[in-house]
């Protein structure tokens, strides 16, 4: 399977899908435990995709993405974006809101 159909299989099948550093219980980067602790804080249920584990996922989510920084969160297939966009919508309520519409919690 190539490593743009391993993306978008991820993508497709979780509701929300955190691409990070780590996992959620282990986090390798502060920006991808920032990103896990508030959706962990909201309770939802998210797959975190370890990219570390492979080097093809990890530049191949930037290249999916266009955009150039782990990590990356997308809620119902949607690019939702990176640590400062995801922290900044939790504190204005967005991200709440956003999962409330998508009905995730």
């Amino acid at each position: 399977m190539e490593i743009k159909e391993k993306i978008q299989n991820l993508i497709e099948n979780n509701d929300i899908c955190l691409f990070m550093k780590g996992t959620p219980d282990s986090p390798q980067c502060g920006f991808s435990m920032a990103v896990s602790n508030l959706l962990k804080h909201l309770n939802v249920t998210f797959m975190g995709v370890n990219v570390l584990e492979d080097e093809k996922l990890r530049q191949g989510i930037k290249d999916f993405s266009d955009w150039p920084t782990i990590p990356q969160l997308y809620i119902k297939k949607e690019f939702i974006g990176g640590s400062d966009i995801v922290k900044e919508m939790f504190e204005k309520g967005e991200l709440k809101s956003l999962l409330q519409e998508k009905k995730l919690i």
